[in-house]
């Protein structure tokens, strides 16, 4: 049993390996910030972490929230959470140019992605692979810093399922503070514990994962209480983003963002909410054994579609849940199949309206970004729908504590 669960771990990591070494070709192009020949579109190499660390004044020792920063190219400085910002700060420092930022940040997504395969293994066994393998993963994974927050979810996940709540809530807790979407988890993880009659196991979530995140918060907000709250002010001005289905709406109506965007901002808040509600009802009335953490599924799709902003890198949040809650192939393929699609044509067209001679890009317009668009989202949806009309994959708490990983590789 152990040897094929050593064999298990080993075929994620190996799968792994290659996902993560080819995403780094895939990216190095563009990790110098050389860009003036706007490769990043016509290469599909862009990432965020290349020019922030200009925007950021992450060159010198500048502590973030902390210290002065001027403003980036867009109008504001520590936009992020505070754990991501900080690992954005430890990144810098042994580090003296673009590429060495991003080179540097690459090692700690790279540990990320490997904690969240592990994590996975742990609950699934071999059906981690729908991570370790994912497009997604290699397309997306060093876009952005979003893998850290992904592995806090998933450890949390791993730490919940072995009755370990304390754990659970602080990870999730941590989560949060180096993104949002953790902190969506925290209601069904909390109802698992309550279906089960475990009041004490639901406030230890929910305490702890409060007490993790005041923990890294609270000092910023105490000391510098105005560049802390960058982060909240700027994604309430934010306006619809281009990936979003109000960005779409919107622009077959004025040719652009929505004009209004504190009301895009209740009504999409509205339409999360009465989602995620509906889609609890139905799966909890047509299989009231569901676990429900296997709702934080569900509840990151109502909650990425309903949004003003699905920024690309966004779709890093569902795929663990593919192996946790859904694990169809068929879904899988299709879904990443259309985030495929999404990256291509979303730097494509970016690619043909920045330059006239940018190559391949000149011939993309908006409406092939838009198909993309619509049937990724065609996609999830169907994939809430497969959720909701199968019964619950094998469930990783009816597995413990009998060597889960083996067993799992079966399933």
């Amino acid at each position: 049993m152990r040897s094929r669960a050593g064999a298990g771990l080993l075929v994620v990591m190996l799968g792994l390996a290659v996902t993560v070494t080819l995403g780094l070709v895939e990216k190095s192009p563009c990790a110098t910030g050389n860009w003036g020949d706007l490769r990043q579109y016509r290469l599909l190499c862009y990432s965020d972490i290349v020019p922030l660390y200009g925007t950021e004044s992450l060159q010198g020792s500048r502590l973030p929230y902390i210290d002065e920063c001027m403003p980036g190219v867009n109008g504001v400085c520590d936009e992020y959470p505070v754990l991501t910002m900080y690992a954005m700060r430890i990144a810098a420092w042994p580090v003296s140019t673009t590429a060495g930022f991003f080179y540097a940040n690459v090692i700690l997504l790279v540990a990320a992605a490997i904690a969240t395969a592990y994590a996975l293994w742990r609950l699934a066994g071999r059906r981690a692979l729908y991570f370790a393998l994912a497009p997604t993963l290699l397309i997306y994974g060093f876009v952005n810093w979003d893998l850290i927050a992904v592995a806090f979810a998933a450890t949390a996940t791993s730490a919940f399922v072995k009755r370990r709540n304390t754990l659970a809530g602080v990870l999730l807790g941590l989560g949060a503070a180096a993104k949002f979407f953790p902190a969506l988890l925290v209601v069904p993880f909390v109802a698992e514990r309550l279906r089960k009659k475990d009041r004490a196991g639901a406030i230890d979530v929910l305490w702890w994962s409060v007490v993790a995140w005041l923990a890294v918060d609270l000092p910023f907000i105490i000391l510098a209480p105005h560049p802390w709250s960058g982060f909240f002010r700027f994604n309430a001005h934010r306006v619809t983003d281009f990936d979003s289905l109000w960005f779409i709406v919107c622009n077959h109506l004025h040719r652009g963002p929505c004009g209004n965007t504190n009301l895009v901002n209740k009504v999409s808040l509205l339409a999360f909410v009465a989602a995620a509600g509906l889609v609890w009802v139905f799966k909890v009335r047509r299989h009231p054994d569901t676990p429900r953490w296997q709702l934080g599924f569900p509840i990151l799709v109502a909650f990425l579609l309903a949004n003003k902003v699905y920024s690309p890198q966004y779709s890093l949040w569902l795929i663990p849940w593919f192996a946790l809650a859904l694990p169809d192939l068929r879904w899988f393929l299709a879904f990443e199949a259309a985030d495929v699609a999404v990256f291509v044509t979303r730097f494509a067209w970016f690619g043909s309206f920045s330059g006239p001679h940018n190559g391949w890009t000149n011939g993309v317009t908006y409406t092939y970004f838009e198909v993309a668009l619509l049937a990724r989202a065609a996609v999830l949806i169907g994939c809430v729908f497969a959720f909701l009309l199968r019964a619950p994959p094998r469930r990783a708490e009816e597995r413990m504590p009998v060597e889960p990983q083996a067993e799992a590789m079966a399933a």
